[in-house]
């Protein structure tokens, strides 16, 4: 070997074969940016995924490698590509009544007495704290329209909340495809859905389920604007892309925002641990219970 040759720098070894250099450094520094961005928990055994989801975002860019990527997204002018890298990452897979369990939780057992409540002048608060594109609220909208049809003259608001814009925005507008209507019973597709003429093979959610909810921009894993309490909390199949310690925290910061009894929907792969976990008790299927204030 000449001596020049042997000061020439290597080409890293690529982590995942294929258009653009991709290399164990370029999937640590991405990494990193979604545990700090989001929370989100990303092991090595994901790199063909985040390879194949990013590489869209190199083609459009006209980048060549994924290092020239990373020094995009973590650079001072990159705030809008890490709005994206986080929207390709993260997985928007929701359907209308989805662990139909927990809407027959919520209209049963929930639902009665805080509806009785609000004729007489109280409030019903929900909130959806990982959207995605809105199935999951307007399935508890119309859960609350099928026992309260006059809930529009009622204090009952739904929050509805995701960290990417784009599907925030997707299901503000209550507009489906009629073949993501699966899961939705019969009778309620046909009181809360309309086709659309305009466009052929849609429909949108009716206006009376629409105006319960507020649908806005939220990362779980920062500030949280809200200071009052909900009654019943939706956070389903979140909390197993973030680590052991970012799951704990996130359910002690939703302990406080229950009042004694207030309910928490979460995912059929999650488990409430940590601090939080002795403040709550089971009260059906992944469903538990505000038993005890969140020791301070």
């Amino acid at each position: 070997m000449t001596a020049s040759a042997a000061l020439k720098p290597r080409t890293p070894a690529p982590m995942v074969e294929g258009e653009f250099l991709f290399t164990e450094d370029d999937f640590r520094k991405i990494a990193a940016m979604m545990h700090g961005e989001a929370g989100i928990a990303l092991h090595e055994t994901k790199a063909t995924l985040v390879y194949s989801r990013l590489a869209k975002r190199l083609r459009a860019l006209g980048l060549s490698n994924f290092q020239d990527y990373c020094a995009l997204v973590a650079g001072p002018d990159g705030l809008d590509e890490r709005q994206k890298m986080l929207a390709a990452l993260t997985t928007n897979v929701t359907r209308f009544f989805r662990e139909p369990h927990h809407f027959e939780h919520l209209r049963d057992k929930v639902l009665p007495p805080l509806l009785a409540a609000a004729k007489s002048g109280g409030k019903v608060r929900l909130w959806s704290a990982a959207c995605s594109s809105g199935q999951e609220p307007y399935s508890a909208a119309m859960t609350i329209l099928s026992l309260a049809p006059d809930a529009a003259n009622l204090d009952i608001k739904i929050l509805a909340t995701d960290i990417d814009p784009n599907v925030v925005a997707d299901a503000r507008t209550g507009i489906y495809a009629e073949s993501l209507l699966t899961g939705i019973p019969d009778d309620y597709r046909r009181r809360w859905t309309t086709p659309l003429a305009a466009r052929p093979g849609s429909v949108q959610i009716a206006d009376e389920a629409r105006a319960l909810i507020t649908f806005n921009e939220l990362n779980l894993i920062g500030d949280w604007p809200m200071k009052r309490r909900f009654d019943a909390i939706f956070c389903r199949n979140v909390a197993i892309y973030f680590d052991d310690e970012t799951q704990a925290r996130l359910w002690s910061r939703f302990a406080p925002l229950l009042p004694r009894g207030g309910r928490l929907y979460i995912g059929h792969s999650e488990r409430i641990a940590g601090p939080a976990a002795a403040c709550f008790e089971p009260d059906g299927i992944t469903t538990y219970r505000l038993a005890r204030e969140l020791a301070r």
